[in-house]
């Protein structure tokens, strides 16, 4: 299990690493880097934002689901 877990942390590293060190070497101006930067940015946060919500309110759906009285 500790192999697996630091295999995995050692690739999720290396993602942010490989990522980061493709943006910074693209042939884009530093300006134009960093409006996309904050638009993916942006739209990261509101992708989670909009999953965590939709799972919010599945969970509290079940948890009426369970709470309900049973004929």
């Amino acid at each position: 299990m500790r192999r697996v877990l630091g295999f995995a942390i050692g690739a999720l590293m290396g993602g942010i690493v490989g990522a980061a060190a493709a943006l910074l070497f693209a042939p884009t101006s530093g300006e134009e880097l960093r409006g996309l930067i904050d638009e993916r940015s942006r739209s990261f946060t509101a992708d989670i934002r909009q999953a965590a919500n939709v799972k919010q309110i599945e969970l509290q759906d079940r948890l009426e689901s369970l709470r309900a009285p049973r004929p």
